[in-house]
C-alpha cells in the first residue's frame, strides 16, 4: 500500500506532442472535434469513441459512467441506454448531461456540456437493427442498474430469452433507445510541458455564434 501512495504521488508524464490556439483552432466546435476523432483512429486509440457521461439527480447528486459515442453531427453527440438505467432517470429528469473523451495516447482531452433528449424512434429502431444478436438479447435480459441476485440469475435470463427469440427477428425494447446530447460549451485540452497545458473554450451564444477563448490551465 505505502509503495501505491509514493507511485501515485510522483508519477509524471510530461506533455509535449501537439498544441491548439484559439487562432489556428475551427470556428466550428464539431468540425475541431471532428479533427481530433479522426487522429485517434488514426493512432489506433483504443476504443476512441468511450466517453465518460456525467449527469446530475434532481437533488444535486452527480454520477459519472463510461458510455460508447454511436454518432455525431452539428445536431449533438449520440449514445444509447436503457432509458430506466440511472443515467436515464437523471437525464430524463433534469434534460443536462456532460460528456469528457480522453486520449492518453495523444495527450489530448475534450469536455461537452450541453442539453439532452432523445433521439426519434426510428433512429433508435435503426441502430438496434444493426447490433449483434447477443447484443440485441442483452437489451432484454438487462433491467439496468436494478439489484440483481446473483450472476448466475442474469445468464439464466439471457438463456431464456434466446430461446424465446429464435428464428425470429428481435425487436427493440421500449425500454432501450438512444439519447442526443446538444452541446452548448465545449474545452479541447492539449497537455504540454511543465502543466502550462492548452485549454481551449467555446460556449454557445444567444446569436447561434461560437464564443471561441482561451483559460488558464
Amino acid at each position: 500500500m505505502e509503495y501505491l501512495k509514493d507511485f501515485l504521488k510522483n508519477i509524471r508524464t510530461d506533455y509535449d506532442l501537439d498544441t491548439i490556439d484559439v487562432e489556428t483552432c475551427q470556428r466550428d466546435p464539431v468540425v475541431q472535434f471532428a479533427i481530433w476523432m479522426q487522429l485517434a483512429v488514426e493512432q489506433q486509440v483504443q476504443e476512441p469513441n468511450a466517453m465518460n457521461l456525467a449527469t446530475v439527480t434532481p437533488d444535486g447528486s452527480p454520477s459519472s459512467r463510461i458510455v460508447l459515442l454511436r454518432n455525431f453531427d452539428q445536431e449533438g453527440f449520440v449514445f444509447f441506454t436503457n432509458y430506466n438505467s440511472h443515467k436515464g432517470q437523471d437525464m430524463e429528469s433534469t434534460g443536462k448531461a456532460a460528456l469528457n473523451f480522453f486520449w492518453p495516447e495523444l495527450h489530448k482531452q475534450v469536455r461537452i456540456e450541453g442539453t439532452v433528449t432523445r433521439i426519434e424512434d426510428w433512429d433508435s429502431d435503426e441502430y438496434f437493427a444493426s447490433r449483434p444478436r447477443e447484443s440485441q438479447i442483452g437489451a432484454w435480459t438487462s433491467d439496468q442498474s436494478k439489484p440483481l441476485e446473483s450472476r448466475a440469475e442474469l445468464e439464466k435470463k439471457f438463456e431464456n430469452l434466446t430461446s424465446h427469440f429464435e428464428g425470429q427477428n428481435i425487436p427493440r425494447p421500449k425500454h432501450w433507445g438512444g439519447y442526443r446530447v446538444k452541446p452548448v460549451k465545449f474545452e479541447f485540452w492539449q497537455g504540454r510541458p511543465s502543466r502550462l497545458h492548452d485549454r481551449i473554450r467555446y460556449d454557445l451564444e444567444t446569436t447561434g455564434v461560437w464564443k471561441i477563448y482561451r483559460v488558464y490551465p
